[in-house]
């Protein structure tokens, strides 16, 4: 039985993959919808030491850890320092170190890594990262790094304590700096079965792709679990699990348009209006009040031989004035070209676009779920 379906599986591969179905405009390849469950990249992280300043290390006295981290390392060596030595070391800055591994990652293969300085190193500009294990949260080490480090920032003190700083001195990047000694653990080759989780996840879009894939392999070959993943049959066979992926990850898939949405960053004034958003009838009037008081001194000088005496008087200019914005008004399931349209026709700023859009929303108009960040 399990023969036989490796078999159709096969043949399905192969007539699929000597087709040239032009692919809709509004489709979309399966691998940008989703990914397969447990083919990922893990994240490791080490403690390690940069040697090799030039007198911009960590200030012995305030990062007592890297004398430490210094000490264990020269008794690795044999090298006992006498107790109570009091070490200063400019050249040394302790730093961690932090890199992907990717799915599949072998061992003998590089990683590029990132090194930071956790003291209070001025920079690490000249550095060389001694030999770093990197483990994962499991605690395992998966790859050790060790390499000279290629810093873009860089800065300039003077002797009056004036400085001039140049991007980031304090992190650098090693490429190909560490070497992977264990595999990236994964769960591919295992069972029969392999389970799709959408990017975004929308039940629309979940049914859209077990049909389309259930069309190209067979009935029955995927089922949705939920909103968000898609369990789907695959040959045992690691070999043909990869020839039978190949092809399942490149079909088109039409997408489900996402949910109305106002994107507003209060930091940055970026709003983002999405394609369905729509606006009730209503209407929308925002006008400025602006008021400017300022201040001047004028001189009073007195009649000639009136005994008085000059001074200083001061005059308060304020001044009143009142932006005529025009009312504009929305029709009933307007789009976002007519809302862009009605905006710009007023001059509105994005602070002003911001108090427009959570005024419609606080009366029921704006057809769209405001997000605010």
């Amino acid at each position: 039985m399990m023969r036989s379906i490796q078999s159709r599986y096969a043949l399905v591969v192969a007539t699929v993959a000597l087709l040239a179905i032009a692919p809709s405009a509004a489709a979309q390849r399966l691998k940008d919808l989703a990914s397969v469950s447990g083919v990922r990249a893990n994240q490791l992280v080490g403690y390690g030491l940069v040697v090799g300043l030039d007198g911009t290390g960590d200030q012995t006295t305030q990062t007592p850890f890297t004398v430490q981290a210094f000490n264990n390392m020269l008794r690795q060596f044999g090298i006992q320092l006498p107790p109570g030595q009091n070490i200063r070391l400019k050249n040394v800055a302790a730093v961690s170190v932090h890199a992907e591994l990717p799915a599949f990652a072998k061992p003998g293969q590089t990683l590029d890594v990132t090194v930071s300085s956790i003291g209070n190193a001025k920079s690490l500009r000249g550095g060389t990262l001694l030999v770093t294990p990197m483990k994962g949260l499991n605690g395992q080490v998966y790859a050790v790094a060790q390499g000279n480090l290629v810093v873009g920032g860089f800065g300039v003190e003077g002797a009056d304590g004036s400085s001039v700083t140049v991007n980031v001195p304090s992190v650098g990047r090693i490429p190909a700096g560490a070497l992977i000694e264990r595999p990236s653990p994964n769960a591919f080759a295992e069972g029969n079965q392999l389970v799709f989780n959408l990017h975004r996840s929308d039940f629309t879009t979940a049914r859209r792709v077990t049909e389309q894939i259930n069309e190209t392999f067979g009935p029955e070959v995927a089922r949705a679990l939920d909103g968000g993943s898609i369990a789907v049959r695959a040959p045992a066979d690691p070999d043909q699990k990869v020839s039978f992926l190949a092809v399942l990850e490149n079909l088109e898939v039409e997408a489900s348009p996402a949910a109305a949405r106002v994107i507003i960053n209060s930091r940055t004034g970026t709003i983002v209006i999405g394609e369905r958003v729509e606006v009730a009838p209503a209407a929308v009037t925002h006008g400025s009040l602006s008021v400017t008081i300022s201040e001047n001194l004028a001189v009073s000088q007195p009649n000639p031989f009136s005994g008085g005496d000059t001074v200083v008087v001061p005059q308060s200019e304020v001044e009143v004035e009142q932006e005529g914005n025009r009312m504009f008004y929305f029709a009933p399931g307007v789009a976002l070209q007519d809302i862009v349209n009605a905006v710009n026709e007023v001059g509105a700023a994005p602070g002003d676009l911001m108090a427009i859009l959570e005024a419609l929303k606080q009366s029921g108009a704006l057809r769209a779920e405001l997000v605010v960040i």
